[in-house]
């Protein structure tokens, strides 16, 4: 059995995710569950980016994060460029590759190594829980709110972390194609795969879908976490794999396998 798989993540990155996929040989559609906005006030990002010199560190959570940030940068600084020895740590490769797209010198991003077994705050703090981190300062850029563990860590040893808002986040508005879409999924639920990359998204999905039976879906998490909450939502069959390329091709393909296996 060939599996379509839905990717849900925010624009424009699910149809970016789409055509990578294609490329591949995959049948892959873009059904975003998350929305991202810019934040309405800008002057919060400008002055973080005024202060970026006195920070030994500058975490992005996401892609999101990058581009946001990267978008609101103050005509002045634009022909200064990334200054010199502030790190830019980044959660995954998405985030990694944002980085170097929006000019950071790759001999300061920080990240996990490109083999994680799962990519996350967590993956990045053992990247660099061996260092010092008495007296320096954090900047954490992120969505509306987020998880903490990171910042707690840093401040544990000794670091002083301060947030950013640069983007927001709410529920996907849904068009007549995607609605059309959403409801062709839920009704053939074993010939699509959804592919969950966020909790929050997760959860939006009873208010775009309230009467939606997950027992017969399938879904593909990028994270443990996420894939607790797919559970806890109802999902019927719920795998995991990091969000990378190759480890997505690798687990449609066991996935698919363990179909045509399985008894009728």
């Amino acid at each position: 059995m060939t599996l379509r798989l839905l990717v849900t993540r925010p624009q424009p990155q699910a149809d970016a995710w789409v055509e990578r996929l294609r490329a591949q040989g995959i049948d892959a559609l873009a059904l975003p569950l998350l929305a991202i906005d810019a934040v309405v006030d800008l002057d919060e990002l400008h002055t973080a980016w005024r202060d970026l010199p006195r920070y030994a560190l500058v975490m992005f959570v996401s892609p999101n994060a990058v581009s946001h940030f990267f978008a609101a940068r103050p005509a002045e600084l634009t022909a200064a460029g990334w200054p010199a020895g502030v790190r830019a740590g980044a959660t995954g490769p998405g985030t990694l590759q944002a980085l170097r797209l929006a000019g950071v010198p790759a001999a300061l991003c920080v990240a996990p190594p490109a083999d994680a077994s799962q990519f996350d705050s967590t993956a990045l703090w053992a990247q660099l829980q061996g260092e010092s981190w008495t007296g320096r300062e954090v900047l954490v850029l992120r969505g509306d709110g987020g998880r903490d563990e990171f910042a707690a860590h840093l401040r544990g040893a000794g670091a002083a972390v301060h947030f950013t808002q640069a983007y927001r986040r709410g529920p996907a508005r849904p068009t007549a194609t995607t609605q059309a879409q959403l409801a062709t999924a839920i009704a053939e639920p074993a010939s699509h795969l959804w592919w969950l990359s966020s909790t929050e998204a997760v959860g939006y999905l009873p208010r775009l879908a309230p009467l939606a039976d997950w027992r017969c879906a399938q879904a593909l998490a990028s994270h443990p976490r996420i894939a607790a909450h797919a559970r806890e939502l109802g999902f019927g069959q719920v795998f995991e794999a990091p969000p990378t390329l190759e480890a997505v091709q690798a687990a449609l393909t066991r996935i698919e396998g363990c179909l045509q296996s399985s008894p009728p």
